[in-house]
């Protein structure tokens, strides 16, 4: 995530708003309170509302574009967006309550939230809901496109040498296009399937080859059917 994130308070004018997202070239800021809890998120596309809604400012012989008036006649926020047309204050404007992610959230379910809900970004809160960052598509795609030595050193690094509290002398890691390779031997079978899911959680791996062999099969009957 990205953590120096423009943010703006309920009571951010329109004008003002518009600027920040000018100011730091982004779509959407997280709209915060007092203790900086997240209450919503304004964008590009609420602001323009007031584009669309024109003709109470410039009189009868306005036209809003068609999609305009489709989205307020059968839409099922055609309502509120109306609203917002009127606003004049983040708090107005923003869209709430604001669909957020904790810290700890995996990016594959980062990625998962914004195709359902169809944003571009997501503010980052912690436990209590306060603001932390912000992830976007943009970050979500450059954990895929890691190169495979730095994929292969952190699994090796913080998985196989730093995690695990097996001798782990034996084993080898191996990365190429995304796919890691763990060749090598380890004590207990219990030990490789810990090794095999902690690899497959790594950002950008995109799947693990499990080479690894055993010498004492310690897992009971039912977890292996």
């Amino acid at each position: 995530m990205t953590r120096d994130v423009a943010s703006v308070n309920g009571s951010t004018p329109f004008r003002d708003v518009a600027e920040v997202l000018i100011a730091h070239r982004v779509s959407a800021v997280p709209v915060v309170d007092g203790e900086g809890h997240v209450i919503g998120v304004v964008s590009e596309a609420d602001l323009l509302h007031k584009e669309e809604f024109r003709e109470q400012y410039f009189g009868e012989g306005y036209h809003p574009p068609l999609r305009a008036r489709l989205r307020e006649h059968l839409g099922p926020q055609g309502g509120r967006t109306e609203e917002k047309a009127h606003g004049e204050t983040a708090a107005e404007l923003m869209t709430a309550p604001a669909i957020t992610v904790r810290p700890y959230t995996s990016v594959v379910s980062a990625a998962r939230i914004m195709d359902e809900e169809r944003v571009k970004r997501l503010p980052v809160v912690d436990d209590e809901g306060r603001l932390e960052g912000i992830i976007s598509r943009h970050d979500v795609l450059k954990v895929f496109v890691r190169t495979d030595d730095d994929i292969a050193r952190e699994v090796r690094d913080d998985i196989v040498e730093g995690a695990l509290w097996a001798d782990t002398s034996g084993v080898h890691v191996r990365a190429a296009r995304g796919v890691v390779t763990l060749s090598g031997q380890l004590a207990r079978r219990s030990d490789v399937r810990i090794l095999v899911r902690m690899t497959e959680r790594v950002n950008g791996v995109i799947e693990v080859v499990d080479r690894l062999a055993w010498k004492e099969d310690d897992t009971p009957t039912w977890a292996t059917t």
